[in-house]
């Protein structure tokens, strides 16, 4: 044997042997850390030792080439087995200092639950299909044509005003929908009657936030066309609607109003069940809180969706989830609905 090659495995078991003493006396994790950077970091002893190999001749590499990727393998396991002792040994340590009572009850978990307006939303929605509805849904953002044009909203309407529509600068023709009408639209020029949808959503206006109203809220959308529907049908249905929602003895009151995309329109009002008729800030002293806006299909809303207005007739409305929730929840203020007060919300 060469004496390069003698000495080189004598460096070798010299350094096997300094390992072993030395990994049985690192008894914490920053120990063990310094020494597998000394011996197999990129100056640790063992890479040294292997970066002597590349001087060597071709044979002497095959024969002591072995020995020290064995070695470098050993230690390699050593190490991480040493590692997962201590931290088995110092979990150990810890859970004795630890004082358990197996008997006692666990802590309870937080459980969610739906929010306030989705769960009227979903109450309002399911007393619409056991009439038959079926859901729809629609975009937030809107063109124009959907929003206004085919819903007979001419340009001049006081709807198409800035302040009461977001628009996108860059889009002029696109804007946040402002009521879920659009909808109604949609499904019409999609579907051949007869039609009976619901179709919950969001909607935008750019107005100022008070105690009933906000820029941001939801609505339902009912829509029914058929063969002779007339004023009657959307009365008995409306009464139906908000008597199980609200109860047998809720008083409504409908006023007649103008929307142009219904003819005839009218406006339904609930009693405000906050104050019992006797006034306050929701229903602004006035004892009845405005709930939707109905009425019969306009003709020429039929005519953009390219039905007969001589054989299919029918009516639509719109109506305020978060109006409802106030009313059925007892909610003297829109606003509590979107502060996301844990303490508001863990009541519903």
């Amino acid at each position: 044997m060469a004496a390069s090659q003698k000495n080189w495995k004598a460096r070798l078991a010299s350094l096997e042997k300094t390992a072993a003493a030395s990994l049985a006396r690192a008894d914490v994790a920053p120990k063990l850390e310094k020494l597998q950077v000394r011996w197999l970091g990129r100056k640790g002893l063992l890479t040294q030792l292997l970066k002597e190999l590349s001087r060597m001749s071709l044979a002497d590499r095959r024969t002591l080439g072995p020995l020290a990727h064995r070695l470098k393998t050993d230690l390699t396991q050593q190490i991480e087995e040493r590692k997962k002792r201590l931290r088995r040994e110092s979990l150990q340590k810890k859970l004795q200092d630890i004082s358990l009572d197996s008997s006692l009850p666990g802590v309870p978990c937080a459980v969610g639950s739906l929010h306030p307006i989705t769960q009227v939303e979903r109450e309002i929605v399911g007393v619409l299909s056991r009439l038959g509805f079926s859901v729809a849904q629609g975009p937030i953002l809107e063109t124009d044509e959907y929003n206004f044009q085919a819903l007979n909203i001419p340009p001049d309407h006081p709807a198409r005003d800035l302040q009461d529509t977001f628009y996108l600068a860059d889009h002029p023709q696109l804007l946040l929908r402002t009521h879920t009408s659009p909808v109604q639209i949609r499904m019409l020029r999609a579907h051949r009657p007869p039609l009976r949808i619901a179709a919950p959503g969001r909607v935008f206006r750019h107005e100022a936030t008070d105690a009933s109203h906000g820029a941001v809220f939801h609505q339902v959308e009912g829509l029914y066309v058929d063969r002779r529907v007339c004023l009657a049908d959307l009365k008995s249905t409306l009464a139906y609607l908000f008597r199980e929602l609200l109860g047998p003895s809720t008083l409504l009151r409908f006023r007649p109003s103008y929307f142009p995309f219904t003819e005839p329109s009218a406006e339904l009002d609930v009693g405000c069940l906050l104050c019992g008729g006797q006034g306050c800030s929701v229903c602004k002293k006035s004892g009845w809180l405005e709930m939707l806006g109905a009425g019969m299909v306009h003709p020429k809303v039929f005519e953009q969706a390219g039905y007969s207005g001589s054989e299919w007739s029918g009516f639509a409305f719109g109506m305020s989830v978060e109006r409802l929730a106030m009313l059925k929840l007892r909610i003297p203020d829109i606003r509590l609905l979107y502060e996301n007060d844990m303490r508001f919300l863990e009541q519903f």
